[in-house]
């Protein structure tokens, strides 16, 4: 049984790269990443950043996100794939139907935090909190110019004008891009 126990402090030892050797004493040199001692600054504003967006997933920076996002790719790949009129139109619809969502949970986001805002506005005047109370006020400012820039939106997508057509026109020439390549390869290299 001791004969256990030594053997497994033998293995120890000699696993061990800092342990001395006994013919040298001198300690075996032992490679240590250099993750383990230095943080990259990349990995923390990583950390950061996806705080942030998850903080903030559904204010108006979502509604621009999506209006400023070129979908002249996917109109592309589309038409590769089903190159008829009616799957375009198809496709405008689902996009339109997307924006529609987009906006819908943009507002529902900015009416739940005005009603937030409102109770702590509330609560803090009552605590005497002046300055507090003057700080939100201001954030509910700006989140109803917010709102307002929604609905502002929201109008222009129902009257096909402003920002909700670059979408759309990104998608259709990327569409009529994908059908051109089709004829190209098909028909045009032939001769």
């Amino acid at each position: 049984m001791f004969d256990f126990l030594r053997r497994n402090k033998v293995e120890e030892m000699s696993t061990n790269p800092l342990v001395m050797t006994e013919s040298t004493n001198v300690p075996k040199a032992m490679e240590i990443p250099e993750r383990l001692f230095i943080e990259n600054e990349k990995e923390l504003s990583g950390k950061t950043d996806e705080v942030s967006v998850r903080k903030a997933e559904n204010n108006i920076e979502l509604l621009f996100d999506f209006l400023d996002k070129n979908h002249e790719n996917k109109g592309y790949e589309d038409a590769l794939m089903n190159p008829d009129a009616s799957h375009l139109d198809q496709n405008l619809e689902a996009l339109k139907n997307q924006l529609d969502r987009t906006i819908r949970r943009v507002k529902t986001f900015y009416e739940d935090f005005i009603k937030e805002i409102d109770f702590h506005i509330d609560s803090r005047s009552r605590s005497g909190m002046v300055d507090v109370v003057d700080e939100l006020k201001m954030k509910k400012c700006i989140a109803e110019s917010h709102v307002l820039k929604v609905l502002e939106i929201e109008a222009e997508h129902r009257s096909n004008t402003g920002d909700s057509q670059g979408m759309i026109i990104s998608y259709t020439r990327g569409f009529m891009n994908g059908l051109s390549a089709i004829s190209h390869h098909t028909i045009l290299k032939r001769f």
